[in-house]
């Protein structure tokens, strides 16, 4: 065997090590999931050193349950226990990044897409083996972890932090405008708009009935008049109103022809509005990639839900790891000849883009 050719023993012993870190987390990430969707972290952070009765009892949940749970945490270093492993208590310093308490940092919201896209592995094999994708429909609660999932990264920075990014939007949405909000999903971000600014009108288009009805319904509760939503297949959308402001929260790089869509934006678009794009802070390069914080998760996301609903349409395809290169270069192609990328610090995960027509 050549010098170059030699096996490394102890890169193949850290690798081995690699792996069982790897299994261990895919677990807690589904322990996690379960946490927070059965509230135990938010139960837990109000309480103190407490056995799994206590705990159970709390929650509302099975006490036998909980204990297992308990004890996946704990030997995962996400709870502690007592000397007797009988009173377990998650760590303050811990608490910020697993409740609902912190607006911004619950990473255990995150933590739901594990086993959300775990349902359709079986399709997402079949399309390695014949190609096509799977659709919208076969995501179980998909719509509604996007809708918490920007509750946290785009609704608690709205309008103090991202909306302010577009130079004197502020002020034109409290004098009145017409805004569109592309795949505005069940309508958070749109429907928080219109409740603030009274005097502007509010449309939103989203493909999927399903989180429609969800906007709907809010925006009903919250007795919004100034606001509509319509289902709407943007890669075939026509429409004669022109808006002054067009907003799209992640929702571009998994359309089935974000060509198409970005040029309809550009094309509603009045002479001196502006188009505010969040999406996916990465590059084309995978190279380029190598020390993103989130890059495996978000390649699995991409895999396995944004890129394979768009080629379920017959679509680009594109992927939520579509690059800002790309990204820049489809608005310049769409008509956008003033691109501005913008980062905010609460946001690891999102590039917020400020584009207009004028050069």
């Amino acid at each position: 065997m050549c010098a170059a050719c030699e096996f490394n023993q102890a890169k193949a012993e850290g690798f081995a090590e690699k792996l069982l870190q790897i299994l261990n987390s895919g677990s807690l990430a589904l322990m996690m999931s379960i946490g927070h969707r059965v509230g135990l972290f938010d139960t837990m952070r109000d309480m103190g050193p407490a056995t799994s009765e206590e705990i159970a009892g709390a929650s509302g949940l099975n006490e036998r349950y909980v204990r297992e749970w308990l004890n996946a945490m704990t030997v995962g270093r996400i709870l502690e226990v007592d000397d007797k492993a009988e009173r377990y208590q998650l760590p303050p310093e811990h608490s910020g990044f697993l409740t609902r308490a912190n607006p911004t940092d619950n990473m255990a919201l995150f933590a739901q897409y594990i086993p959300i896209l775990g349902q359709v592995e079986d399709r997402i094999i079949g399309c390695f083996k014949n190609g096509g994708g799977v659709s919208y429909d076969k995501y179980e609660r998909f719509h509604e972890v996007m809708a918490e999932d920007s509750g946290q990264s785009v609704l608690s920075s709205l309008i103090q932090d991202i909306l302010p990014l577009v130079p004197g939007i502020i002020q034109k949405l409290e004098k009145g405008i017409k805004v569109l909000d592309v795949g505005c999903g069940s309508g958070k971000a749109l429907n928080l708009m219109a409740q603030t600014y009274p005097n502007s009108e509010f449309v939103g288009y989203d493909l999927c009935a399903e989180p429609l009805e969800v906007a709907r319904k809010d925006a009903m509760e919250k007795g919004l008049s100034n606001i509509t939503f319509e289902q709407v297949d943007l890669t075939y959308a026509r429409t004669e109103i022109s808006f002054d402001f067009i907003t799209a929260f992640d929702a571009i790089h998994d359309q089935a022809r974000p060509d198409k869509v970005l040029q309809f934006i550009y094309g509603s678009l009045r002479e001196d509005g502006a188009f505010l794009m969040q999406d996916i802070d990465a590059s084309e390069n995978v190279n380029n990639n190598m020390d993103h914080p989130l890059g495996p998760l978000l390649y699995t996301v991409s895999t396995m839900h944004c890129m394979t609903v768009s080629l379920a349409q017959d679509g680009m395809g594109l992927g939520t790891m579509w690059g800002t290169e790309k990204a820049q270069r489809m608005l310049k192609e769409a008509g956008f000849n003033n691109v501005k990328e913008n980062r905010l610090e609460h946001d690891i995960q999102n590039c917020y883009f400020v584009c207009r027509g004028d050069s």
